[in-house]
């Protein structure tokens, strides 16, 4: 396999067959992100995307997972999509997933109809991020989008029968917007209802405007206790039946595991637990990304 520059992918494509079908992210200027920044965004020529395929089915004797990287891979041209996902289903006969990042803005240039036949030839799931659901915090995190533009991106992936799994981050909005962060995120992730939930907390990388930010007193960031009273405050607006919510990524203090809204109470006790008892949280020499 061949990759060009650092290559990311969510944490449950850990065993998945990774080909990069672009290089880079398309926005790339989130003010928290430290990602691609080694690279330009750039589509990878098609037939160097066939040849790792084709090099994967010598090399690996069963691929039941794919994850189309980088950054934002549903931005190719549909007719090509479809030419890599009958590659994938033509080579791999065993693959039960494929699933790429995708931004609000390469949903947006993709019809319903495209969105549909992607389905149909195999495209999984996508994840995107929400980040917060308050405009304010997108707007200060130059996210490129705002909360209403997201979430109805995020519906019209769901209405083509296209899994979504929605990631955002708590203490994105710092201590001057906890509470409107949480509540807001809350209502978006609400109005998805989308399959995955994921949650991240804060972690600011050296090399980022969200770094200069702290470091000169323009950003406060939360503490442990600030960071489960946010979260609290979330799952405690959470109404997104049958979504699966996950924050069990190395950022989080806290792990927490569920079903909603089955398992929210079940959450909420595990939150109030902490609160009372900060030795159940990660250390944060402990946290990464």
């Amino acid at each position: 396999m061949r990759y060009y520059g650092s290559v990311y992918r969510p944490p449950s494509e850990a065993r998945s067959l990774i080909v990069q079908v672009t290089y880079g992210c398309s926005h790339n200027t989130c003010a928290f992100c430290s990602m691609y920044k080694e690279k330009h965004f750039a589509i990878r020529p098609l037939e160097e995307v066939l040849e790792d395929f084709r090099m994967a089915r010598q090399v690996y004797p069963c691929v039941e997972k794919v994850f189309l990287a980088d950054g934002d891979a549903l931005v190719r041209k549909a007719h090509e999509l479809c030419t890599i996902l009958d590659t994938v289903r033509e080579l791999f006969p065993e693959c039960r997933q494929v699933t790429c990042y995708a931004s609000p803005s390469s949903i947006r240039i993709r019809t319903e109809e495209e969105l549909k036949t992607l389905r149909a030839k195999g495209l999984s799931m996508v994840y995107m991020g929400l980040e917060s659901g308050c405009d304010e915090v997108l707007k200060l995190m130059c996210k490129g989008h705002t909360a209403a533009e997201i979430v109805e991106m995020g519906r019209k992936v769901r209405r083509c029968g296209i899994a979504l799994s929605v990631t955002a981050i708590t203490g994105l909005g710092g201590k001057e917007l906890l509470e409107r962060h949480a509540l807001e995120t809350a209502e978006a992730f609400n109005a998805m209802n989308p399959e995955y939930i994921g949650m991240l907390t804060l972690m600011v990388e050296e090399g980022t405007p969200l770094y200069d930010w702290v470091h000169t007193g323009r950003f406060s960031l939360l503490d442990q206790r600030e960071v489960l009273q946010e979260t609290r405050l979330l799952v405690e607006h959470l109404d997104t039946p049958g979504s699966v919510f996950r924050m069990n990524h190395a950022s989080n203090y806290l792990v927490l595991k569920g079903t909603l809204n089955a398992d929210r109470d079940a959450m909420l006790a595990e939150i109030c637990r902490a609160e009372s008892d900060r030795s159940r949280l990660r250390p944060e020499s402990w946290r990464g990304l």
